[in-house]
């Protein structure tokens, strides 16, 4: 009989993650804004959706940062290429009661452009980066917006959206420099992986700690709600990378939270392509005519892994509802354990299975707002509040968000290979038979 593998070192903690105790986690209507009476200087770069929300969804951290730094909130500078649209999201905020934090913003096109006119008063405490992913996250010219704060203002903290990048695979090496530069130099960022900070999640880590479990496996599902999607960009593989890497990066880094490290090498994923009969959809938003045929994105990608504690992992990403509201469901399983979140990004619903009970218990999550709590963690750690090191943690550092990006690619380049074989297999099989 073969030997079975001895355990490795350590692969019961693999999983372990900063945590937070989800007592903590308030709502931001039970809130104060932090003391203080000094001026927090902030840097907005990017004027969309992500900074100042939308129709669409409950991003939104120019409201968020609003709340928790009120009057001492002072945005010195916007930063977005598009001019018109910054200046009109400025505008609008001028024209609200929160305009002393606005009335002195001044908009920039580059971040170099603002560099070279900051005077010592505008020099900013912390910089939220929410450009599009596909200008960020690598070292050339351009897109080295991480690479330029450090270098023109070391110290200074940085809030990053997610996903880091959506460049090229080969790229992925560039993350992880970025990532060691900013580890190196102990500055302060966090990576937008807000799910992390849902109370309900945190309730799963808590119990997973408290009973030093090992997980055994995860399960992830998100079906999203094409009708909704309008932009062209989305549903363009060579702008966005693939719904998996721009969207379902939040249940891959919910899965790497829970099971520790990928063995990358494990991933295998298939994919249904929109120009199969079964990817066929009736109600876009968009028109796909006008994308290349090789950058349209597939319709559903099924992936399976290991992770290197020997857990097994397995993520599928849907596009197929209409309508407006996802169907998304996280499940964790350990011994005796079972944790399944659903609808986490509206409505989040805990269902926990115990030793010894047949039956779940169910905790509902009404009023939990993770925006708020990744920025208040993060704004806290800023101001060096020491009463409770525990209350103000990040959750997702830029070399962990890297690891995300990473596995996500991993699943893409998995579903295309198992594409390219099934290509392969057709083709022999066909020149087999006719040659026959």
């Amino acid at each position: 009989m073969a030997s079975l593998p001895a355990s490795t070192p350590g692969s019961r903690s693999s999983s372990r993650r900063p945590s937070i105790d989800p007592s903590r986690l308030v709502p931001m209507d039970r809130t104060s804004h932090i003391g203080g009476s000094d001026d927090f200087n902030v840097v907005f770069v990017g004027a969309g959706n992500i900074m100042f929300g939308s129709p669409e969804g409950p991003w939104n951290h120019s409201f968020r940062l609003e709340h928790k730094l009120g009057p001492r909130l002072k945005v010195v500078a916007l930063i977005d290429p598009a001019i018109e649209r910054a200046a009109a999201v400025l505008q609008k905020k001028c024209d609200s009661f929160v305009v002393s934090a606005y009335q002195d913003t001044r908009i920039f096109k580059s971040f170099e452009d603002f560099m070279q006119q900051m005077s010592e008063k505008d020099r900013p405490r912390a910089v939220i980066v929410g450009s599009p992913p596909m200008f960020r996250g690598a070292t050339t010219p351009g897109r080295d917006i991480e690479m330029q704060i450090m270098k023109h203002l070391p110290g200074v903290a940085m809030f990053i959206e997610k996903p880091i990048a959506t460049g090229p695979e080969h790229e992925i090496p560039e993350g992880f420099k970025i990532g060691k530069m900013i580890s190196e130099a102990k500055t302060i960022c966090s990576v937008g992986y807000m799910l992390r900070y849902l109370k309900a999640v945190q309730m799963m880590k808590q119990v997973i700690d408290e009973n030093n479990l090992t997980v055994m496996s995860t399960i992830a599902r998100y079906a999203c709600a094409y009708e909704s999607i309008a932009k062209p960009e989305w549903w363009d593989k060579s702008k966005s990378a693939g719904p998996v890497i721009e969207q379902g990066t939040h249940f891959c880094d919910l899965s790497r939270y829970f099971g520790g490290e990928v063995d990358i090498s494990s991933v295998q994923a298939h994919s249904l392509e929109w120009y199969e009969n079964a990817g066929r959809l009736s109600k876009m938003a968009i028109d796909e005519e006008k994308i290349a045929p090789e950058n349209r994105i597939p319709r559903v990608t099924a992936a399976t892994w290991k992770y290197d504690s020997g857990a097994v992992g397995t993520f599928t990403h849907v596009v197929a509802l209409q309508g407006h509201n996802y169907s998304c469901e996280f499940e964790v399983h350990a011994d005796g354990y079972s944790l399944k979140l659903v609808n986490p990004y509206v409505l989040p619903v805990l269902y926990i299975r115990k030793p010894g009970d047949d039956n779940e218990t169910t905790t509902r999550f009404a009023d939990d707002d993770p925006f708020f709590s990744e920025i208040s963690n993060f704004v806290d750690l800023i101001e060096d509040i020491e009463e409770d090191p525990e209350s103000s943690t990040i959750l997702s550092s830029y070399e962990d968000a890297v690891k995300t990006y990473e596995f996500t690619w991993a699943i893409r380049r998995a579903s295309e290979k198992s594409l390219e074989a099934k290509a392969k297999a057709s083709k022999e099989a066909a020149d087999v038979a006719k040659n026959a």
